[in-house]
């Protein structure tokens, strides 16, 4: 009998169903519900609409019992940094702001003078940006909302909780925040109490694999059967890189809407150059170290397809680019790009575009992207001491040709792609190695033995 395993995977603009289970030897992987997502904008900025994520994780669990598929158990993955707080009766304090909300705009610099960015890299070994949680909830503790929340909750933490009432802290997630110690892994008690964020919100961070419980009675109702939840690899990256075949001498490329560029360590890299380069340790599955640097991904190209009411599709896009023989280099992580009204407008300004055709600009684009790839594979090498022998592309961002073919030429290294659902993989693969006793490098011979991984040709 066949031995179902749901991996719940939800991105900034989509969410996804995906089933899991070994059939001669192999993981086998089927998509059975996908569903929309994305921030909306209200009179408090960009928050994320949780009602509609909950009906729809609800709605996929639902779809397995409509297939006759019911899986052993269930854990769920999302984006890094945001939260939900739990009020003393335990609901949820709304909005749920999103991390590209303009709240934190100014609260890096403020909370400079309360606590140096030194000693704070120094600590979690987390790089500086706006939106960190921890700026956030400094944003809450000026508000005062921190003074009636009872719990503090990252995004998959709370859809457990929604599903089984009860509540826990993932380590892999967590390490987002800001606020974890990266050598112990467990919250900074220090960092708390120096900013004033109530160390009662946080209970003890929990491994990947861990057990959150079964659907709530009321739940089981809903759904038609029962399961196990388990907090997997949490931040959607951590589950990609999970199931990346990786050594000391790889590095991962975790391609959507964010570009996470980095490798996988066995201890912190953290040191006055990773602080320069702006790279961030945030926690693996096993407790490995991914170190890495964020990079706008293809947010980008969601947005100029935005510009452009959805007339092109992306492949679309993709050939446009390819026509042009327009390159101009530009950083694709200014601050100008993170949240645009006009994406287009936006890039066109920065590169001094004003005359081009959008085949430029999406060809610019591209090259901007694959320059900072390169960029970011050096300072890896630098900080490492490896030479980097091997580039895996997983993640929905690894079906574009272009951009693949590009990285290769950029860094000059072998690119190796084929883990299209690498989160949700890894999300599997997590929950199989907690239920079956299967070590990580069992698990990911699994992945290499399931799935073709091809170099791309340049």
């Amino acid at each position: 009998m066949k031995k179902y395993y749901l991996a719940i995977d939800i991105g900034a603009s989509s969410g996804r169903h995906i089933l899991g289970w070994i059939e001669d030897g192999t993981l086998r992987l089927e998509e059975i519900y996908r569903f929309p997502n994305g921030v909306k904008q209200t009179d408090s900025g960009l928050v994320w609409d949780m009602e509609s994520l909950i009906r729809e994780v609800k709605n996929g669990i639902r779809k397995c019992a409509q297939l006759g598929r019911l899986p052993v158990s269930v854990a769920i993955d999302t984006w890094g940094v945001d939260y939900v707080l739990l009020d003393r009766e335990g609901a949820r304090m709304d909005p749920v702001y999103a991390y590209r909300n303009s709240r934190t705009k100014n609260i890096p610099e403020e909370i400079e003078k309360e606590l140096p960015f030194t000693d704070l890299y120094r600590r979690t070994g987390i790089q500086k940006q706006d939106f960190n949680t921890l700026y956030q909830l400094c944003c809450d503790r000026d508000s005062g909302r921190l003074d009636r929340a009872a719990r503090f909750l990252m995004i998959p933490d709370y859809l457990a909780y929604c599903l089984t009432g009860r509540a826990v802290n993932e380590y892999t997630n967590a390490t987002t925040t800001a606020m974890v110690d990266a050598r112990e892994g467990q919250w900074d008690g220090g960092i708390l109490e120096r900013l004033g964020i109530p160390s009662r919100l946080f209970s003890p961070l929990c491994e990947p694999g861990t057990p959150v419980g079964d659907f709530s009675q009321s739940f089981q109702q809903e759904a038609g059967f029962n399961a196990l939840v388990r907090v997997c690899p949490s931040h959607d990256t951590a589950s990609a890189v999970a199931a990346c075949p990786l050594d000391e001498s790889g590095v991962f490329i975790s391609s959507g809407t964010w570009s996470l560029v980095g490798t996988e360590s066995k201890v912190p890299v953290i040191s006055a150059q990773s602080r320069k380069w702006n790279f961030t340790n945030e926690g693996g599955i096993e407790h490995r170290y991914r170190v890495l640097k964020n990079i706008m991904g293809t947010w980008l190209f969601q947005n100029i397809r935005r510009d452009l009411c959805g007339n092109r599709t992306y492949d679309e896009m993709m050939q446009l680019a390819m026509q042009s023989a327009c390159v101009r280099i530009f950083d694709v992580n200014h601050p100008s790009l993170t949240a645009p009204d006009s994406m287009i407008q936006a890039i066109e300004s920065l590169a001094d575009l004003s005359q081009a055709g959008l085949g430029d600009i999406l060809n610019c684009t591209y090259h901007s992207l694959a320059s900072a790839y390169a960029e970011t594979v050096r300072e890896i090498e630098s900080l490492t001491g490896n030479q980097i022998h091997r580039i895996v592309i997983a993640g929905g961002g690894s079906k574009d040709d272009y951009l693949n073919r590009l990285t290769a030429q950029y860094t000059g290294k072998p690119v190796f792609t084929g883990l299209k659902e690498a989160t949700a993989t890894g999300n599997i693969l997590s929950q199989l190695m907690a239920d079956e006793g299967m070590s990580l490098g069992a698990a990911r011979s699994l992945v290499q033995s399931s799935f073709h991984m091809k170099e791309v040709i340049v």
